[in-house]
């Protein structure tokens, strides 16, 4: 059985360990006070500005693990861009902080209401996933399907920054109140 160690006790690691949880995979939440990570996957659900603190505190520990990306690289100072260079994101530059680890992007362009209800309006909610190791998006995919909602593999980790492209759009939707925080991008196939 899978083991998923979600780092952020937000709305966000909230719903995501919920969703987990659901389909029967063990999450255990990890705090400063937490010494081990036990988890094959590690869900990094954190504001971008942390990513870099976590390298540094706990980069050792994530070695050899599933490491997820959840973060949307927005300038916080406008709230009217994002902080990664326009042909990279947030996850290629985790994966070159953690090179013994397998980096993934995902849950950036859900909400954390989405997760919880596992619908985007009418439509079930789906969980975009994008790295370079088949091997880790399956596994993350199995315990997001698990879950009860839909898995697609977005592509490689290049894929990132479209992703991270497409959550800071639908996040300044919301800000703006032209969609709800219960809304969002169904997919359709």
């Amino acid at each position: 059985m899978t083991t998923v160690s979600i780092i952020g006790n937000g709305n966000m690691g909230t719903a995501i360990g919920g969703l987990l949880t659901d389909g029967g995979t063990t999450v255990e939440y990890i705090d400063r006070a937490t010494t081990d990570i036990a988890g094959d996957i590690v869900v990094l659900a954190v504001p971008h500005p942390a990513l870099s603190q976590i390298v540094a505190e706990r980069g050792d520990q994530l070695a050899g693990k599933v490491v997820v990306d959840i973060t949307n690289p927005l300038d916080f100072a406008t709230f009217d861009g994002l902080v990664v260079d326009a042909d990279g994101s947030a996850a290629a530059d985790l994966a070159a902080a953690l090179p013994q680890s397998r980096v993934l992007k995902a849950f950036n362009t859900n909400f954390a209401s989405t997760l919880a209800s596992k619908t985007v309006g009418d439509a079930p909610t789906t969980v975009l996933i994008a790295g370079d190791d088949a091997d880790a998006k399956a596994l993350l995919a199995s315990a997001v399907s698990a879950g009860g909602v839909k898995a697609v593999d977005a592509g490689s980790l290049k894929r990132a920054r479209e992703l991270e492209s497409l959550g800071f759009l639908q996040l300044t939707l919301a800000v703006q109140e032209k969609i709800s925080w219960t809304g969002g991008f169904p997919l359709a196939a």
